[in-house]
């Protein structure tokens, strides 16, 4: 079928399904939404309603019941009309409680423009404005200086050309008081003249740490306690470039992941212009050099061990991690007659795969041509380390890779499909560098259609309903939504088409689920792994084919089938509850649910009102 019919069809399908189920009023809110977003809700779409802002001045009107927030800013010769609207943007914060720390580093013949500035707007905010002229020794040096002016018990980070939104500081304060968390960062949006017409929001996941060893995702609005950056000795001159990543690196691996808050509000507007990062890592060059050793310093300080190498894209990065040992590979490739499918699948992986230490299990489930027997006794001679065990029972996705775990003999399981074809050799040495590290259990491979469109890039709880696929059907060679596409990162699951998993963990969980007959086995899987305090991790740099569903077929037209997908939904809704479905930890709620491709939601309720989002 035609890709872009079958995305149609798919998306008609969830319609209906929410009109059964919710009724038409949310169709209908959704379709009103997506026609307002798309052709008339472009202005201020992140900000506030004035009557909220309106009420969060009355509230702070008493005094400000947050930790004071002391807000650092490096000034360089910067532009007066970008000067004024970050001071405006301060002086108009919904909250009083900041402090704005100036370090001016600009020439002499540029500072006295900038300190008129400052000094006007001193007069409004009196004391709460603390500038100092400063000898220009680079951005670290200067957001030192900046810190070191700094009183309140938080610190933010902001550049001197940007912007913050008028309810930053209220809403950080207000998820310190109710998280107690020593880390904040928030949402952002990209802008040229004015923060009502944004160009893109960044909307980010809850604490990635694997993503952040790739790309420096968090960015702004970062927050964080004064005695924690005191304590790492703030800013590395040595990183300049990727300070604020090195930054980062250092003051989370201090901490506790329930000392890290994610606030889904976009509460800092980046400004495009030519010298700024935020167009693109060209107009700063030395970036990925600084990024590369605050990565490597950071493995060094926590004792891991890896070569930190260039990324796909520019402002990416990869860790080439030493695998502890040489750990033997169970593949489990469940398989009913389409010998055709087999034999691709098995040629691909002992022709192509580099990590030689594995093994292969098929697991034969009731095939009924003659010849799929003798070509699996011509397998067995011309593959090393391969066995064929045979399931008595009907079709169970579960039951099977559960019957042929007993026969496993590998520190890992691999989970394959028969209807996949290896593209690179380093496939399996890629999952295993994810899969070994410690606190990771699973890792899962990127996987295309034969028409080199995505079919895999890690799954996201929520889309549909229930569960999608990042980016599903781009074209390969993307980078995707803020490089997802091009980074090894953290997922709630990722597809038992390939999946890797450490032997003991798929014990500890009992294996699938047996009760997930077809559909879901996986996601429910990967949600008890990640439940038990586990990190699930999908790499872009293992890449294989996915002819789907050649193996069983389409489900559509079969009521006992559409009954038992039915089925399978409601228990993963029963277990997993619809709130928790639809609030993946690697997701974000101001992208959309109906579509796969992270675009931005029809609803942004939750950034006009922000208490919804805390």
């Amino acid at each position: 079928m035609n890709l872009k019919l079958k995305r149609i069809k798919e998306l008609m399908g969830y319609t209906l399904q929410v009109l059964k189920e919710e009724g038409p009023g949310p169709v209908l809110r959704r379709a009103a939404g997506f026609i307002k977003r798309r052709f008339f809700g472009k202005k201020a779409r992140y900000l506030p309603k004035k009557q909220v802002l309106e009420a969060q001045r009355k509230e702070y009107a008493k005094g400000a019941p947050g930790p004071v927030i002391s807000i650092c800013v490096p000034l360089y010769n910067t532009p007066e009309p970008f000067l004024r609207q970050l001071l405006d943007s301060v002086l108009n914060q919904t909250s009083p409680g900041w402090e704005l720390c100036l370090a001016d580093a600009s020439d002499e013949a540029h500072r006295p423009a900038v300190k008129k500035l400052v000094d006007a707007a001193a007069e409004k905010a009196g004391s709460r404005i603390r500038y100092k002229a400063i000898e220009n020794k680079g951005i670290s040096h200067n957001t030192n200086h900046a810190a070191a002016l700094a009183t309140g018990e938080y610190l933010a980070l902001a550049d001197h050309d940007d912007v913050l939104a008028p309810h930053a500081i209220y809403t950080v304060q207000k998820a310190i008081a109710e998280t107690g968390a020593a880390f904040l960062y928030s949402d952002e949006a990209l802008f040229t003249k004015k923060i009502e017409k944004p160009t893109v929001g960044h909307f980010k996941p809850d604490y990635a740490p694997d993503y952040l060893l790739c790309c420096n995702y968090i960015c702004h609005l970062a927050v964080f306690r004064r005695s924690e950056f005191l304590a790492v000795g703030g800013e590395r001159p040595e990183c300049d470039g990727s300070q604020d990543h090195d930054l980062f690196l250092r003051l989370l691996e201090r901490l506790e992941p329930g000392q890290i808050c994610h606030i889904p509000q976009v509460l800092y507007y980046w400004r495009v212009h030519a010298a700024s990062t935020s167009g693109g890592v060209a107009a700063k060059p030395y970036v990925a050099k600084a990024a590369k050793k605050a990565i490597a310093d950071h493995l060094q300080r926590t004792g891991q061990q890896g070569e930190v190498k260039d990324g796909i894209f520019p402002s990416t990065y990869k860790v080439d991690w030493v695998i502890p040992g040489e750990p033997l590979v169970s593949i489990l490739i469940p398989n009913k007659d389409h010998t055709d499918d087999l034999e691709k699948c098995l040629a691909s992986i002992y022709a192509k795969t580099s990590w030689q230490r594995f093994e292969v299990i098929v697991i034969e489930n009731n095939s009924t041509d003659p010849a799929t027997f003798d070509y699996y006794e011509k397998a067995k001679e011309r593959f090393a380390n391969l066995q064929v065990v045979k399931f008595e029972g009907g079709f169970n996705f579960s039951a099977i890779n559960n019957f042929g775990r007993k026969f496993a003999k590998g520190e890992y399981l691999l989970l394959l499909n028969n209807d996949v074809e290896i593209i690179d050799g380093q496939w399996l040495t890629e999952m295993l560098m994810q899969a070994s590290r410690p606190g990771a259990a699973i890792c899962g491979a990127m996987l295309y259609y034969p028409d080199d469109t995505i079919q895999h890039a890690g799954i996201i709880t929520g889309l549909g309903g229930y569960a999608g696929h990042s980016h599903k059907y781009k074209k390969a060679g993307g980078s995707g939504y803020m490089f997802r596409l091009a980074t090894v990162q953290n997922f709630s699951a990722v597809t038992a088409a390939c999946l890797l998993v450490r032997s003991e963990v798929y014990d500890e969980m009992g294996g699938l689920d047996e009760g997930f007959t077809v559909a879901f086995n996986d996601v429910d899987f990967c949600l008890r792994v990640r439940d038990a305090g586990y990190r699930i991790i999908w790499t872009p740099y293992a890449r294989l084919y996915h002819y789907e569903s050649k193996s069983r077929g389409s489900d559509e037209k079969d009521k006992a089938k559409k009954e038992r997908f039915a089925q399978e939904q409601k228990r993963l809704t029963d277990r997993f509850t619809r709130y928790g479905l639809t609030h993946d930890p690697y997701y974000n709620p101001s992208l959309t649910l109906d579509r796969e491709d992270f675009s931005e939601s029809a609803d942004l309720r939750n950034l006009k009102d922000p208490q919804s989002a805390l």
